[in-house]
């Protein structure tokens, strides 16, 4: 699916989403990989769903967005409310949903100039 933002100012876009990969700024990048408005990171980084929980999350709350969309997948899978205990004490919000709608929701809001980040998994294998 592909995916354009008008104005993306320098911005790491999701340009295009199949299963298992994503393109930002035209770069093909295989999920499990926390994207920021300007920086992209895949070490440290949790792959799935199963290596989720609240200390793999500092990154996030070192960057200081305001929201993380976290993609689970290619289905929407919701991990337990604890995973996100660290966010919360540091006023973060969250949203979960499949990898598809995660990468729509990332480029709207960066279209609206919020300080969003974007975790996507990948499936279990």
């Amino acid at each position: 699916m592909k995916m354009v933002l008008d104005d993306a100012e320098g911005l790491n876009v999701v340009s295009a989403y199949a299963e298992g990969e994503v393109r930002v700024r035209g770069k093909p990048l295989e999920t499990g990989l926390l994207i920021l408005p300007r920086r992209i990171m895949t070490e440290g980084v949790p792959r799935t769903l199963a290596e989720l929980d609240a200390d793999t999350l500092t990154s996030v709350i070192e960057e200081k967005v305001a929201i993380l969309v976290v993609g689970t997948g290619e289905r929407q899978q919701f991990p337990s409310p604890s995973v996100f205990s660290s966010l919360m004490r540091a006023g973060i919000g969250y949203e979960v949903m499949d990898n598809r709608a995660a990468c729509r929701t990332f480029n709207i809001l960066l279209g609206e100039g919020r300080d969003a980040a974007l975790l996507l998994l990948r499936d279990q294998a």
